[in-house]
């Protein structure tokens, strides 16, 4: 238990300080975070886009090799 309040605690004293320093900083400064966080959330957003298709990728496949097993199983029972 301390060392979970003891990692809060350092996460609220690093927000605080990254608060006070962009609070104090210059326009430019303000504005270079700014696109910082931008490009970060853009790249995030590609990537969950990246990974859904890969994963619908791979759901399409699987469901096609079930169907050519189904398939197969049916063809060989009925030739029997």
């Amino acid at each position: 238990m301390s060392t979970k309040r003891n990692g809060l605690l350092a996460l609220l004293g690093l927000g605080a300080v990254a608060f006070w320093k962009y609070k104090n900083s210059t326009p430019e400064e303000k504005q270079a975070v700014k696109d910082k966080f931008n490009t970060a959330k853009d790249n995030f957003n590609k990537l969950g886009s990246d990974l859904k298709s890969k994963a619908n990728d791979v759901a399409s496949q699987v469901q096609n090799k079930v169907d050519q097993t189904k398939t197969s199983v049916a063809d060989s029972g009925n030739q029997n």
